[in-house]
């Protein structure tokens, strides 16, 4: 499930339970829309807290991946200009022959 779908569930959660509990309260509507109130807020602090924490984490993948690509890159102008170098080698030792 993507985290789109996460949060719409999520969001349908929310909505879903209020709904139940206004539904089912044993107490009066003043308290009830207190609880509610109180209930919404909390969930859009989750909601910002998780947003934080993802893109944290977003940015944390960005810059790791941004490094080892930096690495391979690297890696692979090493390994062409080796292979280079005794391609080169080869070369010179067949010339030497003839």
């Amino acid at each position: 499930m993507s985290a789109r779908g996460i949060w719409i569930a999520f969001g349908i959660g929310v909505v879903a339970g209020a709904t139940v509990a206004l539904l089912y309260a044993p107490q009066s509507g003043e308290r009830t829309r207190r609880q509610l109130r109180k209930g919404i807020d909390d969930a859009g602090d989750y909601i910002e807290d998780a947003a934080d924490y993802l893109k944290e984490r977003a940015d944390k993948v960005a810059k790791e991946s941004q490094r080892l690509y930096k690495k391979t890159r690297s890696q692979v102008e090493d390994a062409i200009d080796t292979a280079g170098d005794a391609v080169n080698a080869a070369v010179k030792s067949v010339q030497t022959l003839m």
